[in-house]
């Protein structure tokens, strides 16, 4: 590893300076501005943002936020939980990877906490649960329909993290017709909610769409795992994937299609 190699803590006194990674080149677009306006609370509730520097360069970071806090659809109070783990480019192969798990671990004992959870899946942009496995993590339980939930336990007598086992009933509630279902944790995410509407009125369907405005809201309602994108059609969710090329379009609309004619 590169001797000039450093983590930055990111903050509410200096993320307008450091910023958070993900559309760092692109502050002033909606998407930014959203997480950022969201970071805003959730430092107060203990989020902590590290990016990982090569040089100047910033090559990876991680985001996480104690358990009873988390965006993400699972029951983990007592542990912290990992949002997002990424590291990029030639920053890749490195190790950074697991410096950066080691920052959230390290900080999760301080606090007192029964270890650290994370929310994986091979099939969306979310980190591979290799990385965890690899760093003492172990597999307490599955989603549908590609989700692993990941926990590196601390006390061995203290209660497992889970995730609920009503998907079906979540994405029920939605009701007919297109809902995308969604939250500003992450940037990328106004795109996506945009490009999900646009790509259901091409296939006849008008999409109404429903924030989630805390974590709670997360938590108790969201129909998949990841909780923070998800589109629904008729009360089944069909995808939970941002629609954000030609193949990823097409695979919406035959979604939808499909749904349409059972």
């Amino acid at each position: 590893m590169s001797d000039d190699v450093r983590v930055v803590t990111v903050d509410a006194t200096n993320v307008d300076r450091e910023r958070f990674f993900c559309y760092k080149s692109k502050p002033k677009s909606v998407g930014y501005q959203k997480k950022l306006s969201w970071l805003g609370q959730r430092f107060a509730e203990g989020m902590r943002i590290r990016i990982l520097y090569e040089g100047k360069r910033s090559v990876g970071f991680i985001e996480y936020i104690p358990g009873e806090y988390a965006w993400r659809a699972v029951n983990a109070e007592g542990y912290m939980v990992i949002h997002c783990l990424w590291v990029v480019g030639k920053g890749k192969g490195k190790g950074y990877g697991s410096r950066l798990l080691n920052e959230c671990i390290a900080d999760a004992r301080s606090l007192g906490q029964h270890g650290v959870a994370m929310v994986t899946s091979s099939s969306i942009w979310l980190a591979d649960k290799k990385i965890l496995l690899k760093n003492g993590f172990e597999v307490v339980g599955q989603a549908p329909p590609t989700f692993d939930l990941l926990v590196k336990r601390f006390d061995g007598d203290a209660p497992l993290p889970a995730f609920p086992e009503d998907w079906d009933e979540r994405a029920g509630r939605y009701g007919s017709g297109v809902t995308v279902v969604y939250s500003d944790q992450c940037p990328y995410i106004e795109d996506a909610v945009k490009g999900a509407v646009e790509i259901a009125s091409e296939g006849g369907a008008k999409a109404r769409t429903i924030r989630l405005e805390s974590s709670q809201q997360v938590r108790d309602s969201a129909p998949s795992a990841y909780g923070i994108f998800n589109v629904v059609y008729d009360g089944k969710l069909v995808t939970y994937h941002y629609i954000d090329n030609r193949k990823g379009r097409e695979k919406f609309l035959a979604l939808l299609q499909e749904e349409k004619i059972r």
